[in-house]
């Protein structure tokens, strides 16, 4: 299997106890940032995080805490009136691209010599009535929105979970080739193991990932991803539209 490993690590010291380093990179944690910044008016007390997104409430009200020091929550502190809200959204995102670059994602790179691969992407997953185990990212699933970069090659998250035997009997079904160099499918086994696939949009029937997701794939990538992610930005303002 021809694989692309990526690796990063993160600029400063990670301190003890939750630090905003860890939130950006926990799965876990960082389920909390993606639900308040996709209902950024709503108060929040953490027992709503333990009800509706299964994370614990201690771990849920650390967070909110860590989030609070760092200025990026505020809200009543404590009392029967507390809660938290998030604010300073912009600068709170551009924490986590100091931290976040698509090379946290494991690749694996594939060739297929058909030009409907992409549709016979989106049947294979219909016919396995698991239209929501894949969503498409980078390049990929921003061009359903801003037609920017033209590029033949996928980038593809599958679900991280039972990941091996997923892409197998992908390949198998599509019939694609393993290769070095020069391909043009990669399917990706996700970093965020759930939260990359947190308010993933359908668009043309194809799984995409979310706006936000789309920006963080694309904002350091290497071929034209900052030039795309910007464009994808001024594109949903246009819109009314805003990642956070």
């Amino acid at each position: 299997m021809s694989t692309i490993k990526w690796t990063f690590i993160g600029n400063g010291h990670l301190e003890e106890g939750v630090t905003t380093m860890k939130i950006l990179l926990g799965d876990k944690a960082n389920i909390i940032i993606r639900v308040m910044m996709s209902q950024p008016d709503r108060k929040w007390v953490a027992r709503d995080f333990e009800k509706e997104f299964g994370v614990g409430r201690a771990r849920a009200a650390a967070v909110l805490s860590a989030l609070r020091v760092k200025g990026f929550v505020g809200g009543i502190r404590s009392g029967r009136l507390a809660h938290s809200v998030l604010q300073n959204k912009e600068e709170l995102l551009e924490e986590w691209l100091k931290v976040y670059k698509f090379e946290l994602n494991e690749a694996h790179l594939y060739y297929s010599a058909r030009e409907d691969i992409l549709s016979r992407l989106k049947e294979y997953f219909a016919a396995k009535n698991e239209s929501k185990k894949y969503a498409l990212t980078l390049h990929t699933g921003a061009n359903f929105i801003t037609h920017y970069v033209n590029t033949p090659t996928i980038y593809c998250y599958l679900s991280a979970e039972k990941f091996k035997n997923a892409s197998l009997d992908l390949r198998q079904s599509l019939d694609l080739k393993e290769l070095k160099k020069g391909g043009n499918i990669y399917l990706i086994k996700p970093y965020y193991k759930n939260t990359v696939f947190f308010n993933t949009q359908t668009i043309k029937d194809y799984n995409v990932v979310s706006d936000l997701q789309l920006y963080l794939d694309l904002y350091h990538f290497p071929q034209r991803g900052r030039d795309h992610a910007e464009y994808l930005l001024k594109t949903l303002k246009e819109e009314g539209k805003n990642i956070v």
